[in-house]
């Protein structure tokens, strides 16, 4: 059987989601455990100009919820960035994927050739059919800002490694 576009996007994306919602929960124990302040992790950046850990969370929950809206065409879900915690950032994962659960796969699957219009931030716009915003935008952008904040906490001292970063622990 052929691989769909929601397989290959939403259904990466909630597993991704599930594996982070991993991790968030290593850092919270072990800031709990070595008497960390939460904000050390959440506040933490890898160099100034760059997204804080928590904001970094808070996109790959925009890039995916955008995704489906943009290829499926579903109504947005507001998002309130105001997240202070590892439980607020749980939070926000499982209202992410619920939302994503809630898009019908053949919304998804329909949408594969759809005329999607990206913003690039510097005034322009790219047209990408649904299919090609998906795979060569929406997926590795999520996976950037999970992988970044897989990274800071890594980095913070969380003892995370691959496999938590794959859910295979």
């Amino acid at each position: 059987m052929p691989l769909t576009l929601h397989e290959a996007s939403m259904a990466v994306m909630i597993h991704g989601f599930h594996n982070l919602a991993g991790v968030l929960e290593r850092a919270r124990l072990h800031a709990e455990e070595q008497s960390i302040d939460e904000a050390q992790f959440l506040d933490a950046l890898l160099f100034d100009d760059m997204m804080t850990m928590r904001q970094q969370v808070q996109r790959a929950s925009d890039t995916a919820k955008r995704a489906a809206i943009r290829v499926a065409g579903v109504a947005d879900v507001s998002m309130l960035d105001d997240e202070a915690s590892f439980a607020d950032l749980s939070r926000r994962i499982e209202a992410t994927v619920a939302f994503l659960r809630a898009v019908p796969p053949e919304a998804i699957d329909g949408g594969a050739d759809a005329s999607v219009a990206l913003p690039t931030g510097d005034g322009n716009v790219r047209t990408l059919t649904g299919q090609a915003y998906m795979l060569e935008f929406a997926v590795p952008n999520f996976f950037f800002h999970l992988t970044t904040a897989y990274d800071l906490l890594r980095h913070k001292g969380v003892p995370v490694g691959k496999r938590h970063f794959l859910g295979w622990e």
